[in-house]
C-alpha cells in the first residue's frame, strides 16, 4: 500500500482509498470482525489471513464490557481500558483509524462510534470491508502487527465527542415524545422471531429501519443524498433520533449512516431492546 498526505476520513472510505492513501506512520487498521453465533469465529478468520498490517478487535473482549443482569448484552467497555488497547495498537490522538468487518460494517460501525464517543475523529469504516478488499487488492496476510507501544490521549474534546447516549430509564420517561429507530431485522422487530433475546418484540412507539436498508446490493453504503433523502422520509431530520438495536450494536450502523449523510443528531441507546427487556414492568410490542 502506498502512503501520501491526505485529509481526514470520518465515516466511509474506499478500497481504492485505502490502498492510495495509507500511511504505516500515521494510520493503523482494525479488524472487527464477529460472529454473534459464534464468537471465536473472528479471531479465527483473522489468523486466517486479514488486511496487512490490520490488527484484530474483539466485540465482546474489547469493545464491550461483561454483561450484568442489569445491562443488555454489549455494555460499552470501560473508556480507560479502551484508550489503553488503542495506545497499544500504535493509536494517538493524530491517527487515522480505519475498521473493517465481513458484514456490510455492521460490526466496524460499533468501534467507529466509540472512537467518535471519546472525540477521535479522525476514523472511518472500510467500504465493503473484508470481502471487498480481496476481491479489488488480494493482497491479504497472516502477519501479527506488533506496532510501538503509543500513549493514547484523546484530542481536546470534551464530553462524550458528540456522540450522546440515552439510558434505559431516561429513555422510558421520554416515550410519548421521542423519535426512536430500531436497527434489527423487521421479523425480529415484529416479534414473530426472536433467535438471540429471551423476549420478541419492539418497544412502543419506534420505527423499523434495518440497518442493511443503509447498503446496496453490493454491500457498500448507499450515497450520501440518498441516505439523507431516505432518513429525511423516516424521522424528523431536524430533531434528535435515539437509535437502538439488540444490543446497541448494529444501531452504530444506523448512526454512521447518518453521519455519513451529514446527519449528525444521533443518541445510542447503548443497552438497546437486550437491556430493556430486563425490567419486566417496561412496556412492549408487537405486530
Amino acid at each position: 500500500m502506498r502512503a501520501r498526505e491526505v485529509g481526514m476520513y470520518r465515516t466511509l472510505l474506499s478500497v481504492d482509498a485505502l490502498q492510495k492513501d495509507y500511511s504505516p506512520q500515521a494510520w493503523v487498521i482494525f479488524d472487527c470482525r464477529f460472529d454473534l453465533a459464534d464468537v471465536t469465529k473472528g479471531h479465527q478468520l483473522y489468523k486466517e489471513g486479514h488486511i496487512p498490517a490490520a490488527q484484530f478487535m474483539d466485540l465482546e473482549q474489547d469493545l464491550s464490557s461483561p454483561v450484568t443482569p442489569t445491562t443488555g448484552r454489549h455494555p460499552l467497555p470501560d473508556l480507560e481500558q479502551l484508550k489503553d488497547k488503542l495506545g497499544r495498537a500504535g493509536v494517538t490522538a493524530n491517527t487515522q483509524v480505519i475498521a473493517y468487518d465481513d458484514c456490510g460494517g455492521a460490526m466496524a460501525a460499533r468501534l467507529w462510534w466509540l472512537l467518535r464517543f471519546i472525540g477521535h475523529e479522525a476514523v472511518a469504516v472500510l467500504e465493503g470491508g473484508y470481502p471487498a478488499w480481496v476481491q479489488q487488492c488480494g493482497e491479504v496476510t497472516t502477519n501479527v502487527l506488533l506496532p510501538v507501544k503509543a500513549t493514547y490521549q484523546e484530542n481536546s474534546v470534551s464530553g462524550n465527542g458528540g456522540m450522546p447516549v440515552i439510558s434505559s430509564e431516561e429513555l422510558q420517561g421520554q416515550l410519548a415524545s421521542v423519535q426512536l429507530v430500531d436497527a434489527r431485522a423487521a421479523p425480529r422487530f415484529q416479534g414473530e422471531v426472536e433467535p438471540i433475546d429471551s423476549v420478541a418484540g419492539h418497544i412502543p412507539g419506534a420505527l423499523n429501519r434495518p440497518f442493511q436498508d443503509n447498503l446496496t446490493v453490493s454491500g457498500v453504503f448507499k450515497s450520501a443524498e440518498q441516505l439523507a433523502e431516505e432518513w429525511s422520509v423516516l424521522i424528523n431530520t431536524d430533531l434528535p433520533v435515539v437509535h437502538m438495536c439488540g444490543s446497541g450494536v448494529t444501531a452504530c450502523h444506523n448512526i454512521l449512516a447518518m453521519a455519513h449523510a451529514g446527519l449528525d443528531n444521533s443518541v445510542l441507546y447503548v443497552g438497546s431492546w437486550s437491556e430493556w427487556i430486563e425490567d419486566k414492568s417496561r412496556p412492549i410490542a408487537s405486530v
